[in-house]
């Protein structure tokens, strides 16, 4: 019989790809979701019955022990960006992961692989940070021989960061930049999801693995970057920091005074704590090198799916083939 995989989070940004790869190598695939019935996207990547989404709540024992029930892997995926409401930080990355790791060695799970962050530190500057940290720790704790993935900016289609810049190039003349100086070191999402392959292949010595791509460059060369690729001409303006706090600010009080009826999805004060900080892969860390992956260069991936951002979307390869035969 197939081998299989528990994922938690397996419909998120990142659990997807790895989903699909080891649907692939033949395993059967449990994405632990807490909307099974919109992860139903995940069952064409394997045959009938080979990928399928459950029900699981992290901070519940009985609903992530019964997830992994059987199970000859655990993968946790699962992370969030706020502090708000009952699956915060504290909820998700620190007694979340802590639960998962506990729960996988009571059960004699084989193998665990943990998704932190570069940065991961419980004494960091932001709660981000720190929870990560405490994750890890919670994590090695009950599984010692856990494999920590700790990527840095991730980039791919579904992204939150590299498409929110493109969608805001569509208005005005501006682009505002918040931590423009900070330098980031982003890492396609499946060559991270190859990273958590390899692990479940037995192909990746349990520690720390620090997953960047080939490429460090500032959050404003970055932005720089996007607005080549999908054509538009903006003037940058990096925020001062007191405009940033000004800004997350209203944003996590608009959030605490509508109840959460409005989400506050933009930035807020934690995020522009981590933002404070460079990204980057620490010297002499184990990364994609280590695991036989070639880092994925963005130029390769981001035209890809970003052409829907440029002045005229699809047509704008047709647009300057015209104009050349023009000349």
């Amino acid at each position: 019989m197939s081998k299989l995989v528990t994922i938690y989070g397996g419909s998120g940004f990142l659990g997807r790809y790895i989903a699909r790869r080891l649907a692939k190598q033949g395993w059967r695939v449990r994405a632990a979701v807490r909307r099974p019935n919109e992860a139903g996207f995940l069952r064409p990547y394997g045959v009938v019955g080979q990928v399928e989404p459950i029900f699981c709540n992290i901070r519940d024992d009985a609903s992530v022990a019964q997830a992994m029930q059987g199970a000859d892997l655990v993968i946790n995926c699962v992370g969030v960006g706020g502090t708000y409401g009952k699956n915060n930080m504290d909820a998700v990355h620190v007694d979340g992961a802590g639960r998962i790791a506990r729960m996988a060695a009571e059960q004699g799970v084989g193998g665990l692989v943990h998704v932190s962050a570069i940065g991961a530190d419980v004494d960091g500057p932001s709660a981000y940070y720190r929870t990560k940290g405490k994750g890890e720790a919670a994590v090695t704790e009950a599984f010692p021989g856990a494999v920590i993935l700790r990527p840095s900016l991730m980039f791919g289609p579904e992204d939150g960061f590299i498409n929110l810049f493109a969608s805001m190039s569509r208005f005005g003349p501006v682009m505002p930049v918040i931590g423009a100086g900070t330098r980031v070191q982003p890492v396609f999402v499946d060559d991270v999801a190859a990273a958590a392959e390899k692990a479940a292949l037995g192909q990746a010595a349990a520690g720390v693995y620090e997953l960047g791509g080939p490429e460090v460059l500032t959050i404003r060369a970055l932005v720089e970057k996007i607005l080549r690729i999908i054509r538009r001409k903006k003037i940058i303006l990096p925020q001062p920091a007191f405009v940033s706090r000004l800004l997350a600010g209203s944003l996590d009080l608009a959030q605490t005074v509508t109840g959460g009826l409005f989400t506050n999805s933009l930035i807020n004060r934690d995020q522009l704590k981590s933002l404070a900080v460079d990204n980057v892969v620490s010297k002499g860390a184990k990364g994609l090198e280590a695991l036989g992956i070639e880092p994925t260069p963005m130029e390769a991936e981001l035209p890809d799916y970003m052409w829907k951002f440029r002045p005229s979307g699809q047509y704008d390869a047709i647009k300057e083939s015209a104009a050349k035969l023009k000349t």
